[in-house]
């Protein structure tokens, strides 16, 4: 058995060795995900297992040279189940690919939180790593169930290999959807009928946010149902009609701001993070000079705020948050996750997600983390 000490609590010899190691690993997973999404269609081609054992090898050996224990350790199962992949011992299952781009996200996780000084012992290193060693000796008979058995005992969720298409397809209610906008629950739980007119043009202009960038489609809609679900499991304490609005709004704020400072994949210079933290205020500033949306305006304004007074625009702290914007930051951060990972070739990027988004103990309120988990498992294991 690996070295618990060094999984759950891993040393650092050379912050600088650190950081190159970090950056080399940046540079092998996109290209492991990719050919196990590959090797997923293909699964006899021994020359994709040949490059995936390849890049294995090399964050071992530089995992190695750095002094980064922790990732040889995750590493090392890995490369011994792909060497008798490779040699034919056994075959693909996608509960094997599935567990190798697991570990490759755990390890990354690892790295990212080493780097930023933070703990990794939400990750489960030690779990994953006894079922890695576990599996790269089980017969074939016996592989599927260690890594049913390992991805549950890691994520606290059973193995599913399509659950992106999942999120947002099931409506909340068995209620009609606004003409021409599919997949986006239309005024769910609205106490009165005059709300209506209003949820619909705030929904309206969230479709015309999502109009401006293929990536977009679809989230308000999945949005909307994680924010109203995780709400329900929790009792309803946040008034649905409103955190529903907030929903729609939360991002509109963006439109009236450069699009090169929204739409910018890369790094932003302060300036220009400046103005992005602005949106929050321009959506709620809205919803502030409409008639009966005060509610709405605060989780608006509120919902990049942190616990630990870290975030914006007005660095609240703890209770001085109120609970609808808490949801919402929750739900807002697990959609941009998954849009991160969405291109890098697996649908298994929700594990990601909800491995992130359990992660972040000073950014999300830990009474909305369990019912925000009890609704995606709910999803996953339906």
């Amino acid at each position: 058995m690996a070295n618990i000490q060094a999984l759950t609590h891993p040393r650092i010899y050379d912050r600088e060795a650190l950081g190159e190691f970090a950056d080399s690993l940046a540079d092998h997973a996109p290209g492991i995900e990719r050919d196990m999404s590959k090797l997923s269609r293909e699964p006899n081609n021994r020359v994709v297992v040949a490059d995936i054992f390849r890049a294995l090898h090399n964050i071992k050996g530089d995992a190695a040279l750095c002094r980064v224990e922790v990732a040889g350790l995750i590493a090392h199962p890995i490369e011994s189940l792909l060497t008798r992949l490779r040699s034919g011992e056994v075959r693909y299952t996608p509960l094997l690919g599935e567990v190798i781009l697991l570990a490759v996200d755990r390890l990354e996780l690892a790295i990212e939180a080493l780097v930023a000084g933070k703990t990794v012992e939400h990750l489960k290193l030690a779990p994953l790593v006894e079922g890695l060693e576990k599996m790269s000796h089980a017969a074939q008979a016996d592989l599927d169930p260690a890594a049913s058995q390992l991805i549950k005992s890691v994520t606290g969720f059973q193995p599913q290999s399509t659950l992106r298409e999942s999120i947002g397809k099931q409506p909340v209610q068995d209620v009609p959807d606004l003409p021409g906008v599919p997949n986006v629950p239309d005024v769910l739980d609205a106490p009165k009928s005059s709300m209506a007119p209003d949820l619909r043009f705030f929904q309206s202009l969230a479709m015309q946010f999502e109009t401006r960038s293929p990536l977009f489609k679809g989230r308000t809609g999945r949005i909307c149902q994680l924010a109203l679900d995780t709400n329900r499991v929790a009792g309803s304490p946040v008034d649905a009609a409103q955190l529903e609005a907030a929903v729609y709004m939360h991002d509109v704020g963006m439109m009236f701001l450069p699009e090169e400072v929204w739409l910018n994949a890369g790094n932003l210079s302060e300036e220009k993070r400046n103005i992005l933290r602005s949106h929050p205020g321009l959506g709620a500033g809205l919803l502030d000079r409409m008639s009966g949306w005060k509610a709405a305006a605060e989780m608006v304004r509120h919902h990049h705020e942190m616990l630990d007074g870290a975030g914006y625009p007005d660095k609240l702290k703890g209770t001085e948050i109120c609970p609808g914007a808490k949801i919402l930051a929750i739900v807002d951060a697990f959609e941009a996750v998954m849009l991160k990972h969405s291109t890098r070739g697996h649908n298994r990027s929700i594990l990601r997600a909800i491995a992130e988004v359990n992660a972040c103990n000073n950014q999300f309120a830990p009474e909305w983390i369990e019912p925000f988990n009890s609704v995606i498992r709910r999803m996953v294991e339906q």
